[in-house]
């Protein structure tokens, strides 16, 4: 593996007496899909929460491009180039494409030395429709509500305001949930470009097919901790379901030894 786009070592994230997560590592590097699996409470989420800048982590340390981080909140992530895509999507549904895509970073024309200001909605409809056919997304129109929008075609708008904010790692939440055949496989067709592109992917899924579809690592997690990391084609559902329950943990001695130390 080249070198890491992100490096989490030892990374430990408390709540209160409950450790959400124990000690884990995780590489992710340019052009590679990583599957997170776990149950619901696995600490899956809480993991790249503390990667995004939701939570601060209360032991490890996370390196990103290179450079030891810790960032404070969500938008400092973003500006360094994690962009993370949850369920909810985070997009406004009265607007239409260019203005979800440039939501909170409108394009502005400035009058009178910048005392007045209107949207250049032109410019904003051209970026997003490049950004867009960088993915070969196509849509009717762009002027449209999001609410009219299908799911996947809102899951590609996301991805196209990620891209367009040049992100250098992108973590998706269950990204096909929801979804009618047809929009998952359209939607991991996009994750493809993304890898093929040079884009890491974490893709946090309980769906097994979508694993081996695109993933070409898969990390486990079961009660917070590491259990299991494996490249795709060296596994199998039955086996990643063993290690999901906590039937099986590849790290379970060390942990112990650890633990008594």
């Amino acid at each position: 593996m080249s070198e890491p786009v992100l490096s989490v070592r030892g990374l430990v994230k408390r709540f209160g007496g409950l450790t959400a997560v124990r000690n884990v590592d995780l590489d992710v590097a340019a052009g590679e899909v990583v599957a997170l699996l776990g149950d619901n409470g696995a600490g899956k989420s809480t993991l790249i929460k503390c990667v995004s800048g939701v939570h601060r982590a209360e032991e490890g340390e996370i390196f990103f491009a290179g450079k030891k981080t810790a960032f404070g909140k969500p938008i400092d992530a973003r500006t360094a180039g994690i962009e993370t895509i949850y369920q909810d999507l985070a997009l406004a549904n009265n607007l239409d494409v260019p203005s979800n895509i440039f939501l909170g970073r409108e394009v502005k024309h400035r009058y009178l030395g910048g005392l007045i200001k209107t949207l250049d909605n032109k410019t904003m409809l051209r970026e997003s429709r490049g950004s867009l056919a960088t993915l070969d997304i196509q849509f009717p129109t762009l002027t449209q509500p999001i609410e009219s929008l299908s799911g996947g075609q809102r899951q590609a708008v996301a991805i196209a305001r990620a891209v367009y904010w040049k992100a250098q790692l992108m973590i998706m939440d269950e990204p096909t949930n929801n979804l009618g055949v047809p929009e998952q496989q359209k939607v991991l067709e996009l994750i493809r470009k993304l890898r093929d592109q040079g884009t890491p992917v974490i893709l946090i899924t309980h769906t097994m097919p979508d694993v081996f579809a695109v993933a070409d690592r898969v990390v486990v997690m079961h009660r917070g901790r590491k259990v299991t990391e494996k490249r795709t084609a060296d596994t199998s559902t039955e086996e990643l379901v063993q290690y999901m329950v906590g039937a099986r943990d590849d790290y379970r001695a060390a942990a112990s030894v650890a633990g008594a130390a």
